[in-house]
């Protein structure tokens, strides 16, 4: 394990935008040269607390530029909301998505902000009516709020779970339908949730699901971290972030999942015309 001093940073991510992009991604910001691959993603992506995440990994195995396109605790909408974003993804080689969870994202019941997608902004009327004894100006964090209302009636919270992982569906097939040529969906499970209150990542993402939107992809490449991979063993965190960085992916699954999609880009760059 490796941490500085409480406040200090431990890491220097480098955070920049590309172009009239609004989202922040782990820089130094590079100057994508055609071919090149693009991964998009959430904290995994972006690899905190890691010094070096698997989109550099991969690029070191496949000798093709990799970007990496993660942005802290993202959902499927801070993609969807950012076109120049995707005008970036649909310049690449090969496109690999993250399935990211369901619970960061804008739906029936609740909206997050479009950009920082943990961010709770309002609730609906019919979140209100389903649960009338709760006071949701409160709420700061979509993981705070779900960990409220799940607590507080076990019999209800199915519903919300329900209408998350349909918006989830809905909106993964159209993250895919807008990212034209060969696309890979990467799952990586088994890692706790930063909150570590509402499940293993991805957050109400069901294999089942995975099953749904998996024809929307040219491939699927699926990482399964094992209980006995989780620690801080080579993160770089402050003593403060130590219960952040347990919840996330070592360098040891940063690794395993490079080594995974490696042949899988390898194969769709040489099948492109």
């Amino acid at each position: 394990m490796t941490f500085a001093k409480a406040g200090d940073g431990a890491l220097n991510y480098y955070p920049c935008r590309y172009g009239r992009s609004r989202l922040v991604f782990r820089g130094p910001k590079r100057t994508p040269e055609p071919p090149f691959c693009a991964v998009i993603g959430g904290s995994e992506t972006y690899g905190k607390f890691v010094e070096t995440p698997f989109p550099d990994l991969l690029e070191a195995r496949t000798g093709m530029m990799t970007l990496n396109l993660g942005c802290l605790n993202a959902g499927v909408d801070a993609f969807l909301g950012d076109p120049a974003a995707l005008e970036l993804v649909a310049r690449a080689r090969v496109r690999v998505v993250q399935a990211m969870g369901a619970q960061n994202m804008s739906n029936r019941f609740y909206v997050v902000h479009p950009r920082r997608n943990d961010r709770f902004l309002r609730a609906s009327g019919m979140l209100k009516a389903l649960y009338p004894g709760v006071d949701f100006t409160a709420f700061a964090f979509t993981g705070h709020m779900l960990d409220l209302l799940r607590r507080s009636a076990p019999d209800l919270f199915p519903v919300v779970v329900t209408e998350l992982q349909m918006a989830w569906q809905a909106r993964m097939r159209t993250l895919a339908e807008r990212l034209d040529g060969p696309k890979v969906l990467l799952v990586v499970r088994g890692a706790v949730d930063q909150d570590n209150v509402l499940g293993s990542a991805p957050v109400f993402v069901t294999d089942a699901m995975e099953a749904a939107v998996a024809p929307a992809f040219d491939r699927v490449v699926r990482v399964r971290v094992p209980p006995g991979a989780r620690g801080t063993q080579g993160m770089v965190f402050s003593e403060l972030e130590g219960p952040a960085a347990a919840a996330m992916p070592g360098p040891a699954v940063h690794e395993e999942i490079a080594a995974a999609l490696a042949p899988v880009v390898v194969d769709l760059a040489g099948n492109v015309g």
